[in-house]
C-alpha cells in the first residue's frame, strides 16, 4: 500500500530551504502532493508573493520529489485534501509548528526544521534593504549632478 505525504506552502522566491523539505517529505512516502497558495489565499494571509501564482506551482511542479502540485485556496482545504488524496501523512515546517495539531486525527502530522541561513522572509528583507539603498545612492547622485549643472550654468 503506498503511502501518500501532504504538505503547503506559498514557495515563493524557490530556494533551497524549500528543496530540503520538499525532498524529506518524500522521503516520508511514497507519494507527495504539495498545496500552493494562490495570489488570493495568500492576500487572506497578509502575504503578497513575488513570483505570481502560475508560475509558483509550475515550479514546484517541476521538482522530482513533487507527484502533484495542487492549488491551495483556504485553510479548510487541509481536512478535504487528507481525504481526497488518501493522504497519511501531513507534513510542514516547524516554524507552523502546534498550528496544525486537529488534523492528527486524521493523519500523522509531522514538523520538520528549517534549513538554516535561508527563508523567503530574509531574502525579502535583504532585497528590500538593498532596493532602499540604491534609490538613496541614485538620489544622491542626482543631487550631486544636479548640483553640478547649476553652477556650470
Amino acid at each position: 500500500m503506498s503511502k501518500t505525504v501532504l504538505t503547503y506552502g506559498t514557495f515563493d522566491l524557490f530556494h533551497i530551504g524549500h528543496l530540503n523539505i520538499l525532498r524529506r517529505l518524500k522521503e516520508k512516502g511514497d507519494r507527495l502532493v504539495v498545496g500552493v497558495s494562490t495570489d488570493e489565499f495568500n492576500a487572506i494571509k497578509g502575504k503578497k508573493p513575488v513570483v505570481p501564482f502560475d508560475q509558483r506551482i509550475e515550479i514546484v511542479r517541476a521538482i522530482r520529489y513533487v507527484d502533484e502540485a495542487i492549488p491551495e485556496e483556504n485553510w479548510e482545504q487541509k481536512r478535504l485534501d487528507i481525504q481526497k488524496y488518501k493522504a497519511s501523512v501531513f507534513g510542514i515546517g516547524e516554524d507552523w509548528k502546534g498550528k496544525f495539531d486537529d488534523l492528527d486525527d486524521q493523519v500523522e502530522v509531522v514538523y520538520l526544521p528549517r534549513t538554516s541561513g535561508i527563508s523567503t522572509t530574509e531574502m525579502k528583507r535583504v532585497l528590500s534593504e538593498f532596493d532602499e539603498r540604491h534609490v538613496e545612492s541614485l538620489k544622491s547622485t542626482l543631487d550631486t549632478l544636479s548640483q553640478i549643472v547649476k553652477e556650470l550654468s
